[in-house]
């Protein structure tokens, strides 16, 4: 029966981690406009700009693989979801939770000592990141998930390329 529900436990984390990570990247731009350094927003330095944009672009391809899933997961019967999409579904929640690590810690880069705090402006980039390397355990380690997804690709792969 556990097994059964994972593909569905891990596309709702991988859900939860995506739009956690679209939250993060709004406080992180909001932040970066409003904290003012020698007369300039730090948005103006190169440097935080590339953060953002790396974070935007994890965010952007968290959501268009979910929605890929999630759309395949519409067209299929539960038992077709099971054969074809547990690999897939576990390399997207690896890639989210890989992904949400890596937002995190540009995140409290950002925010600087703000990001350290519990209370005040930095409180969710904080809890945010404390919490973020749980996800990446429950429904399956980020390691054996990617394991499944390359083992399920190798098995579905035709004959003829192996």
């Amino acid at each position: 029966m556990i097994l059964s529900n994972f593909n569905h436990e891990r596309w709702g984390m991988a859900a939860m981690g995506a739009r956690w990570c679209r939250t993060i990247t709004a406080e992180c731009l909001q932040f970066a406009n409003q904290r003012l350094v020698a007369g300039k927003p730090i948005s103006s330095l190169p440097v935080i700009r590339a953060k953002l944009a790396r974070m935007i672009s994890l965010c952007e391809a968290m959501q268009a693989w979910l929605e890929s899933i999630t759309d395949q997961m519409c067209q299929m019967s539960y038992a077709e979801q099971s054969d074809i999409l547990g690999g897939p579904i576990g390399l997207l929640k690896a890639f989210c939770t890989q992904g949400a690590d890596e937002i995190a810690s540009m995140a409290v880069n950002i925010f600087g000592g703000r990001g350290l705090t519990q209370g005040g402006m930095g409180k969710l980039v904080e809890q945010f990141h404390r919490v973020v390397k749980f996800d990446s355990i429950l429904g399956g380690s980020e390691e054996v998930l990617m394991d499944l997804g390359v083992r399920q690709a190798i098995k579905k792969m035709p004959k003829s390329m192996l």
